[in-house]
């Protein structure tokens, strides 16, 4: 036996799927803290002093943090090539956004104390908010999108053509998904502040993440009505799992509803559970004065909201909406057998290393950060 077929090509493409959703929720946990904190920089620091202190609750971690997009990028890249080529370039005006906002917040952590002059520091501290605040919004969008389809076919030679514009992502629908994500993030944003903050800054962490994850959790349950309404993509026939990366070999259609997945999989509706019930117990904890139970709450919330996205859409991953024939499956549109055992056997040995360095990391740079501490550092802090 060939030792890639030790694990069966149906097998491997639903690993991978997972795989890339644990990328996608361990970014959003992660780095998902870091773009909220800088979203609520100019609500909770109304000084100098004070902005230093919430920027350096994530200055030392947001870089590792970062590595998940990395990971997340690159496993779309290398397990789902129509995937990475159709969304990275259909979306290209929002990823150019996107990747704009990421460049520019690293310049702002580095150069922002660079100077006295406190038109120099505001000038950064609205790029940093702008850092955290759109991309939050924009990946919003984009799921929203999704849950839409996207305005795009492949041609016999398996060409994708793009039909839709940047203005044509910011339909109502969308909007909703990517406030509500903002929202999500900006409350996740608020737990770390509170757990890394004290007094006045801590306080104002915990009103404005109470007020975000009201409006997280509204336009959580706002989205998902709507989807009852809206609908949803099914196969027309039989689907061989273990079939050729081809997907116009799959007949599909436009029709009935995403909830129909709960019908098919009632298991599923664990995720839209705790998506819930995380972000109302990291509302009752910001109002309580709950710290680390807080953010784990957050991260349990931020858990079961993506998931129940994946899980209700499986198994499609991009569906098209000019041409459902064209829509990406986990069961057409991935690398090889042979390439996915390969990158399998790779993330077996490099995310249990990941994980350990980041966990080290936190361990160390573990406590908060005082005001006591940035006035005595002078500048050697951000």
């Amino acid at each position: 036996m060939i030792l890639h077929e030790l694990i069966d090509f149906g097998t491997l493409r639903v690993i991978w799927w997972a795989l890339l959703g644990v990328l996608l929720i361990g970014f959003a946990m992660t780095d998902g803290f870091d773009m909220g904190t800088g979203a609520l920089l100019p609500f909770v620091a109304r000084n100098d002093t004070e902005r230093r202190v919430v920027i350096n609750t994530v200055g030392p971690v947001w870089e590792g943090n970062q590595v998940w997009f990395i990971l997340g990028g690159g496993a779309i890249f290398a397990a789902w090539p129509p995937l990475y080529a159709i969304s990275f370039s259909g979306f290209y005006m929002a990823m150019f956004i996107v990747l704009a906002a990421f460049i520019v917040r690293p310049v702002a952590f580095k150069y922002r104390s660079k100077r006295q002059s406190s038109t120099w520091r505001s000038v950064w501290d609205w790029a940093l908010f702008a850092g955290g605040a759109v991309p939050a919004l924009i990946f919003g969008v984009a799921v929203g999108n999704v849950l839409r389809g996207v305005p795009f076919r492949l041609n016999d030679f398996l060409m994708p053509t793009y039909e839709g514009s940047f203005f044509g992502l910011l339909n109502p629908f969308a909007l909703l998904v990517g406030l509500t994500s903002l929202a999500m993030l900006t409350m996740h944003g608020a737990a770390w502040i509170n757990l890394k903050t004290e007094g006045l800054i801590q306080s104002r962490a915990r009103r404005f993440g109470t007020r975000a994850g009201v409006v997280a959790m509204a336009g959580y349950a706002l989205a998902g009505l709507w989807l009852t309404m809206m609908p949803g993509y099914h196969f027309t026939h039989a689907v061989a799992v273990d079939g050729p990366s081809n997907p116009l070999f799959n007949g599909v259609a436009y029709g009935g509803s995403w909830l129909a997945a709960y019908a098919d999989r009632p298991w599923i509706i664990a995720a839209p559970i705790m998506g819930f019930v995380g972000m109302a117990m990291a509302l009752r904890g910001l109002q309580s004065g709950g710290e680390g139970a807080t953010l784990l709450w957050s991260k349990m919330g931020i858990l079961g909201v993506i998931s129940s996205v994946g899980l209700t859409m499986f198994p499609f991953i991009l569906p098209s909406s000019v041409d459902p024939d064209s829509s990406l499956t986990v069961w057409d549109s991935s690398s090889s057998h042979m390439t996915l055992f390969i990158m399998l056997v790779a993330a077996v040995f490099f995310m249990p290393i990941i994980l350990a360095y980041t966990a080290w990391v936190y361990k160390v740079l573990w406590g908060k950060v005082t005001e006591e501490q940035i006035k005595a550092s002078g500048e050697t802090l951000y």
